[in-house]
């Protein structure tokens, strides 16, 4: 099912997430953004209003306009899976926000539905297209820091409730550090070193409680149902090796580190949760270079890739099978931290190719 002209898009969930959507999609030329449905009809007419989007209303009215290909899935986590079969039932391919699944059997049921009906399911995070990451993975296939050898991945923030007005998931099964910010360092990294064959890890959480800092919940109290703080060593099939650290824990200014070792130099990657950021270069024996980037759309952007690789039929990107691999090393490395055992990593992944570097988001190519 490939199609001609534009790709219709509807979306799923009009909650704080959707308004990057919207703000990107409603942009794109080779984007219909025809559709926000919610439970709440409200919330979804007041983001379609917003946007100048036709349609709004529940999840069956959308599944019942034709004329929308991709359903971008903005549900909270644990309704990625049941939300996403829905969609792939009613003839549709989706783009699902991360992460993937909450466990390897509803992310398998996804890959296997999609296949089955010979439909297209992608994944955030799409951040690994933007300008930022994408010019450092050219700088690491050009061989400006020679063979990659290790790296070393950091996310520390005092943890959601400081900004968001309703961070209960981020809390519950499918939130915490690893399930929630691990997809944008992991996505990365797999591109730059390959896929991931064996971890280690430990894991803590700080406090059993967490407190709503602002919005109309200020002081509302929260469970702690997840560990906070992962500290994970990753092996990969080329021999690479790599740290991470994800924490909710942490009262230090948000600063992420997301770095790259070869035998002939090393490189500092932008932040992997934005779109573009410049890359930094150091050389053995030579004087450190920085890659500039230019600004960058935004979120979307995956959806966008996905729509013009199925009107070219080819295979996306950020695909639902990358996704997968990037949720088992998470899943494996809160295994790792619960049995204190080296755990392997069953699945595999090809590296996508590289975005070209004169993709341009804004023309209209359909």
């Amino acid at each position: 099912m490939s199609g001609s002209g534009r790709v219709g898009v509807g979306i799923i969930g009009a909650g704080v997430i959707s308004e990057q959507y919207l703000t990107w999609m409603t942009t794109f030329p080779d984007l219909d953004v025809r559709f926000v449905a919610d439970l709440a009809l409200d919330r979804a007419r007041a983001q379609a209003e917003k946007w100048g989007v036709a349609g709004f209303g529940t999840v069956e009215q959308l599944l019942a306009d034709d004329a929308i290909e991709i359903v971008v899935n903005l549900t909270v986590p644990a309704a990625h899976v049941p939300v996403g079969l829905q969609i792939l039932d009613a003839g549709k391919h989706v783009w699902a926000e991360k992460p993937f699944a909450l466990d390897r059997e509803g992310g398998r049921r996804l890959l296997d539905r999609a296949a089955e009906l010979e439909l297209r399911i992608a994944s955030a995070p799409d951040t690994v297209l933007g300008r930022g990451i994408q010019t450092a993975l050219r700088a690491i296939d050009a061989g400006r820091i020679g063979r990659p050898v290790s790296a070393r991945a950091v996310f520390r923030s005092p943890g959601h409730e400081t900004w968001h007005p309703n961070p209960d998931f981020y809390y519950q099964p499918g939130g915490g550090p690893l399930l929630d910010m691990g997809p944008y360092f992991l996505t990365a990294l797999v591109q730059a070193l390959g896929a991931v064959t064996r971890v280690q890890a430990t894991a803590t959480r700080a406090r059993a409680e967490r407190v709503i800092g602002s919005g109309p919940r200020q002081g509302t109290v929260l469970t702690v149902e997840v560990d906070t703080q992962i500290s994970g060593l990753l092996e990969f099939a080329g021999g690479a090796t790599a740290t991470v650290e994800f924490s909710f824990d942490s009262a230090l200014p948000y600063a992420p580190v997301l770095e790259v070792l070869g035998d002939a130099g090393a490189m500092l990657l932008p932040d992997p949760n934005g779109f573009d950021g410049d890359t930094e270069v150091f050389p053995w024996g030579g004087e450190p270079v920085t890659l500039p980037v230019a600004a960058n759309p935004g979120r979307g952007t995956g959806v966008l890739e996905l729509a013009r690789a199925i009107r070219a039929d080819r295979p996306e990107r950020a695909s639902g099978a990358l996704a997968f691999h990037v949720q088992d090393v998470m899943l494996s490395l809160g295994e790792a931290a619960a049995s204190r055992t080296a755990v392997e990593v069953q699945s595999t992944i090809e590296q996508a190719p590289l975005m070209s570097e004169d993709w341009d988001p804004t023309a209209a190519t359909l």
